[in-house]
């Protein structure tokens, strides 16, 4: 992975690496945000905008196994995996007793779903050797 050329694209992708960063660090606590889409996504952007903060990402003690799973085959652990669920799923919850019935918590708890599905898609180790 290189770093981009163009300064304003550095400048863009930076940016990006250090909201999804933020958005990471708060859905650590948020029950129904995704952390590991968005630790992904800050690693990504941080490849092409700051060594700096790819190296911190790739070397932190929680964020270092989630990165290094997914580089080596797309993999989510079950741990993340059912974490995930059940956030997800307290989350719905709480919109469904709390919020109006209208089409935004309908199309949140959809996202959430289909965010899910992806989840459990991915393999949870990495393929035996025949």
């Amino acid at each position: 992975m290189t770093r981009s050329s163009s300064k304003l694209a550095r400048i863009l992708f930076g940016l990006l690496a250090y909201i999804s960063l933020a958005i990471g660090l708060i859905a650590i606590v948020v029950p129904g945000l995704p952390t590991t889409e968005f630790i992904l996504l800050a690693a990504w952007a941080a490849t092409k905008s700051s060594p700096r903060l790819s190296a911190w990402l790739e070397n932190h003690r929680l964020f270092g196994p989630i990165l290094g799973n997914w580089r080596n085959g797309k993999i989510v652990a079950r741990r993340a995996k059912v974490s995930a669920t059940v956030s997800m799923l307290l989350c719905a919850g709480l919109m469904w007793v709390t919020l109006d019935h209208g089409w935004p918590v309908y199309l949140a708890i959809a996202g959430m779903g289909l965010g899910n599905l992806w989840i459990w898609s991915r393999p949870e180790s990495a393929p035996q050797p025949a």
